[in-house]
């Protein structure tokens, strides 16, 4: 049976990073307080947190910064390539009539 795997947002685990920073007390005990697993998440948020900054946590299937710029990018370019073909078939078509 698979089990439904738990979602937390951007603002409790920046909060649940800066409790476990300003405390004495460790990662499990923090993790037992505010109700998730284990501290390995709140080593895994923090990691995150002092590696992107302000771009840390995005969301399910969110690309960050330039990831985002070239995904967009290549996007319009497929649809560019679709209607250049699109346009040669069709003078190809009525080049023959």
């Amino acid at each position: 049976m698979k089990k439904n795997r738990q979602k937390f947002s951007k603002e409790f685990k920046e909060e649940a990073v800066s409790h476990w920073e300003n405390s004495d007390k460790t990662a499990d005990e923090i993790a037992k307080d505010i109700g998730i697993p284990n501290g390995k998440y709140l080593s895994r948020w923090k990691r995150e947190l002092d590696k992107r900054g302000p771009d840390a946590f995005p969301g399910n299937g969110k690309l960050l910064g330039k990831d985002a710029e070239i995904a967009a990018l290549k996007k319009q370019l497929r649809y560019a390539q679709e209607e250049r073909d699109i346009l040669k078939k069709a003078v190809g078509i009525f080049s023959k009539l």
